[in-house]
């Protein structure tokens, strides 16, 4: 087995999009708009820096609307708030979303430390450009020990997450259209369950 360093990919893994992790059966490589025709190594690189920041975000928008909702009644411990996920933003206090703002700079603040030169130290055509010794999505934050040694297991796992937060990107804008459209809950659509009511 490699080790961790050299399971990172560097801006030269990204010269092909086609060998990137996230490529799998049935649709393998799959660029509809061809993105990856018009975009260099480190523009792919940035790109799927976005995918899986995005991804990231979506699974946990994703577990958010269903815990939420599986514990929304008027007397909910989580500020009373009651109704379908599409309504609970406005419920919420404040101070809680001002909390949230702070977490969320917080964790792009490092984020961009971590992943991105220096703004004074890229050319001016080149915004955003990552560090090249950075893997996207690889923050160095594994409390569990998750992340694999071996290069072959790593990119299975890359591709994992890709695919998961590809279908919850999908999931959540669906599940806030079909709230959007008829006005009620994911459980109460699944399931007929109106434990908000």
């Amino acid at each position: 087995p490699s080790s961790t360093s050299e399971c990172r990919l560097r801006a030269s893994a990204f010269d092909d999009a086609r060998g990137l992790p996230g490529a799998i059966a049935p649709l393998g490589f799959f660029d509809p708009l061809g993105f990856s025709r018009q975009a260099d190594a480190d523009t792919l690189k940035r790109y799927r820096e976005a995918e899986i920041t995005h991804g990231r975000v979506a699974m946990l928008a994703v577990v958010g609307v269903l815990a939420g909702e599986a514990v929304a009644t008027p007397r909910s411990v989580l500020f009373g708030v009651s109704g379908p996920a599409i309504t609970h933003p406005e419920q919420v206090p404040v101070p809680f979303w001002l909390g949230l703002l702070f977490v969320i700079a917080n964790a792009e603040l490092i984020r961009a430390q971590i992943a991105f030169v220096e703004p004074g130290n890229v050319p001016i055509d080149r915004p955003g450009l990552l560090r090249a010794s950075f893997a996207p999505g690889d923050l160095g934050f594994d409390p569990l020990g998750l992340k694999p040694r071996d290069a072959y297991e790593w990119k299975t796992m890359q591709s994992k997450e890709l695919s998961h937060g590809r279908l919850a990107m999908i999931a959540f804008f669906g599940m806030m259209a079909q709230e959007q459209v008829n006005g009620r809950g994911i459980y109460d659509n699944l399931f007929g369950y109106q434990g908000y009511m």
